[in-house]
């Protein structure tokens, strides 16, 4: 055992006096070596770092989220040369609700940027938004404190409000703003709730939004203008399972169109946001660029190694001498080869490890910077 133990300790010794003395073409070749390691991880990494900062601003917008706007309508069919305006209702959102078969949740959303927040501490100009008791479980909103308005809230038409979180800040900065009574447009809401803040950045519309409960929206501050009675600003909606989210547009649209008079099959009448066929566009996009950085890291690496053999084939030719010496004094063909191939292990070890290091420092460095606002 102790034989073995000090050939090795030779060879290793061997190999690292041979390595000092090109000192020059070792650092060449382990930097060949270690450019290729770290390029092919840091550029896969790098793909998969964008693939999940999407996938966390599609997430702060909610899971599988639909929605639909309202459009305009052609006069004469197939024709949008002669369209009007259409606004989506109430009803609209109650057909969708009972008759939409790969509809699995549905909230009317009614908002106006207009209302005038205020408490005893501080005024604001936010968003106020009505929608029902199951915005929230279609929406991220995650509570900071109290509590989601609830079925009896809304059918009751209770004056309660859940605050955004830069809303609260501004309308009671540095107080508990949970049980408090704030003024919209002069009319008094209690304050029963309080979501977390949405998003990295500064600028996330949603962390200045009060919510309400729909009727108490319709009730209050209805949309302005001619013929908005009833009218809704938009709806939101999930399909049953992302695999029919087509089917369910499908639905909506046809829901829609017949409330409205037009054809369904009128594309162009329809404004529609679908988040899961965006996340399903935004993976291909990503696949198709983590194969091209992982082949271009490859290819790399492979010329990193390619580096090495030439490196060792010279090595090998220049010390043609010294392997005859050695072969003199009795080394077998086996101690020769093991030398030279401990000797392109260590390079490409010690090669592969300083990649290793570089790119995970800096993809780690990268991870601490403040990603744009969700």
């Amino acid at each position: 055992m102790k034989l073995i133990m000090r050939m090795i300790l030779d060879i290793f010794g061997q190999v690292l006096r041979t390595l000092w003395a090109h000192k020059l073409r070792s650092f060449l070749t382990m930097f060949g070596v270690a450019w290729g390691v770290g390029s092919l991880l840091l550029l896969v990494g790098l793909g998969e770092g964008f693939r999940s900062g999407n996938k966390r601003n599609l997430a702060e917008f909610g899971e599988n989220i639909m929605f639909v706007f309202p459009g305009r309508a052609p006069v004469i069919e197939s024709s949008m040369n002669s369209a009007r305006n259409y606004l989506l209702t109430y009803q609209d959102y109650a057909d969708i609700r009972v008759e939409a078969p790969h509809v699995r949740k549905a909230s009317p959303v009614l908002s106006r940027d207009d209302v005038r927040a205020a408490s005893e501490l501080a005024t604001a100009n936010g968003q106020i938004v009505g929608v029902e008791p199951q915005y929230n479980q279609i929406r991220f909103l995650p509570l900071k404190q109290g509590r989601w308005f609830n079925e009896l809230d809304d059918s009751q038409k209770r004056n309660v409000i859940v605050l955004g979180d830069e809303l609260t800040r501004n309308l009671f900065p540095g107080r508990p703003a949970v049980g408090v009574t704030v003024l919209l447009n002069g009319i008094r809401f209690e304050v029963i709730g309080t979501v977390k803040r949405i998003g990295r950045g500064d600028e996330n519309l949603a962390n200045m939004r009060g919510y309400i409960p729909f009727q108490v929206m319709a009730t209050y501050f209805p949309l302005k203008g001619e013929n908005h009675q009833n009218s809704i600003s938009l709806i939101n909606y999930q399909p049953r399972v992302p695999a029919e989210h087509l089917l369910a547009r499908e639905d909506v649209q046809k829901i829609i169109a017949r409330n409205h008079g037009f054809d369904y099959r009128d594309k162009d009448a329809f404004e529609n946001l679908d988040l899961v066929e965006q996340a399903e566009m935004v993976g291909k996009i990503f696949d198709a660029m983590n194969m091209f950085l992982g082949t271009v890291g490859l290819v790399t690496l492979t010329l990193g190694a390619i580096g090495v053999i030439n490196i060792m084939l010279v090595a090998v030719s220049e010390r043609t001498r010294e392997i005859g010496l050695r072969k003199a004094l009795g080394a077998t063909n086996r101690s020769i080869l093991v030398q030279f191939f401990v000797e392109g292990i260590l390079i490409t070890l010690f090669s592969g490890l300083i990649g290793m290091g570089l790119a995970g420092a800096l993809m780690a460095l990268l991870g601490t910077q403040q990603g744009p606002a969700g």
